[in-house]
């Protein structure tokens, strides 16, 4: 089998597009939980505690400053309101995932547990037990 006809079979599985599929409708969730956490969510809770804006919430370690040759040299922060917003959607995409996941698992049929095979020794020692007894 040729490498290029093994690729198509490999690209042709279910489960190779149905993870492709996955992907693609993951990213557009992710942008839909960014608006919402940053035009929804987070604006609101930033006015109940004071008017805060978190995706401007930074720590500066060294403010910006004029060059001796004129240019500006950017300050150095940590932004940390970036990370508060980053924080919250994750929760909310985790927590969406998780409900799909528990969704699925109660529609999915309940499946029996298979009998345990018994082992070949286990039968030859139950062969020998019933001849003895004869």
């Amino acid at each position: 089998m040729g490498m290029l006809s093994e690729f198509k079979t490999f690209a042709m599985r279910g489960n190779v597009v149905d993870l492709a599929v996955g992907v693609v409708i993951g990213a557009a969730f992710g942008k839909i939980v960014t608006s919402l956490v940053d035009k929804i969510i987070m604006p609101p809770i930033g006015l109940l505690i004071g008017g805060i804006d978190f995706s401007r919430l930074a720590w500066v370690l060294k403010p910006a400053t004029v060059g001796a040759d004129g240019k500006e040299i950017p300050a150095v922060v940590i932004g940390y309101g970036d990370f508060l917003n980053t924080l919250v959607q994750f929760i909310i995409v985790a927590f969406a995932i998780f409900l799909v996941v528990k969704a699925i698992n109660r529609l999915a049929p309940k499946k029996e547990a298979a009998p345990a095979a018994t082992p070949e020794d286990v039968l030859l020692l139950r062969e020998i037990r019933d001849s003895l007894k004869k």
